[in-house]
């Protein structure tokens, strides 16, 4: 699930159903997309919102980007790393391409980009071991 910071922070109890996660307002420009999750994410955001006895029509993260922006800076630095929270969306996209998702898939799904133009400029360039790999995939090695 590769869903961006802002329309996560924006979601209440109720985008939630089965596997999908209703995004309105996206960036894309649409009155709403659909979003779908793993199942054990489906199963922890669920006891979550039990939990917290988040109702159906409230934010289930109350918390603003800057809040998200300064806890992921706080996690990278004791890691010894320089992340932002979209780095995040952008590394996992290309672990999904990587590790042999389509681009389509990639694009349109996980991503929700309209063109896979956008996409490709995520996923940016294959180094030589990559190449390589995927060379002796293809041809049964």
């Amino acid at each position: 699930m590769r869903v961006r910071i802002g329309e996560v922070l924006k979601l209440r109890a109720a985008d939630v159903s089965d596997r999908k996660l209703m995004i309105h307002e996206p960036k894309s420009g649409k009155e709403s997309e659909i979003a779908f999750m793993p199942e054990q994410i489906v199963k922890r955001l669920a006891e979550y919102i039990v939990a917290e006895h988040i109702g159906p029509e409230e934010r289930i993260f109350p918390v603003c980007y800057t809040t998200v922006r300064a806890l992921i800076r706080c996690l990278a630095d004791k890691l010894h790393v320089k992340i932002s929270p979209h780095d995040l969306r952008r590394h996992s996209a290309t672990y999904a391409s990587r590790n042999g998702v389509p681009l389509e898939i990639v694009s349109k799904v996980l991503l929700r980009h309209r063109d896979l133009k956008t996409t490709q400029i995520y996923l940016g360039k294959v180094n030589d071991t990559e190449a390589i790999r995927w060379m002796d995939v293809l041809h049964g090695k």
